[in-house]
């Protein structure tokens, strides 16, 4: 007997007017005014992660309404690439336009979070901060970022590289640049 199939329930389209409303439209630096595009997205179950073309991103917690904003110490160059990770701690990737790529360890404020973690997370969880460390240096533009297995996949414009985090060290795939 064949079985029948449940019926598809839609949601009507909501614009996420909460988050946009969040993130400024313009940014002064100085005597002049700076337009912010937003660059990058990313989702999951939790967050809403947004690069922007000033070099912040903006993470969107869903269970909590509440927008945090992260930056590259000192620098101010467009993100293009964002992914967020879930294991046993909640990390968000970010590759920028001219080769950066960091990993920020989010401090999770949701419950049953942060509960399996090492020494290194519990001593930010007792002091309420975040750090975030850059991983690797590119002289091209991010364009995908991927994490499985303890590896990051990097692709720039020009090249694709496997970064081993246990060891910390860079693999080429392929031998030719991309044309």
């Amino acid at each position: 007997m064949a079985s029948v199939a449940s019926p598809v329930i839609f949601k009507e389209f909501c614009p996420l007017y909460y988050l946009l409303n969040a993130i400024p439209t313009k940014i002064q630096k100085g005597f002049r005014s700076i337009v912010v595009y937003l660059t990058a997205l990313d989702t999951n179950g939790d967050y809403i992660a947004v690069g922007s073309s000033i070099g912040m991103l903006y993470l969107y917690c869903r269970h909590l309404n509440q927008m945090k904003k992260y930056n590259f110490e000192g620098r101010c160059e467009s993100i293009t690439f964002v992914k967020l990770l879930s294991c046993f701690d909640d990390l968000v990737a970010v590759g920028t336009a001219s080769g950066r790529v960091a990993v920020f360890q989010l401090v999770s404020s949701l419950p049953g979070r942060n509960k399996q973690v090492n020494v290194f997370i519990c001593l930010n969880l007792c002091e309420g901060i975040c750090n975030s460390s850059l991983v690797l240096e590119e002289p091209s533009s991010i364009v995908q970022l991927d994490y499985n297995q303890k590896v990051l996949l990097v692709s720039t414009l020009q090249r694709t590289l496997l970064f081993y985090t246990e060891e910390k060290s860079v693999n080429q795939v392929g031998t030719q640049p991309r044309k």
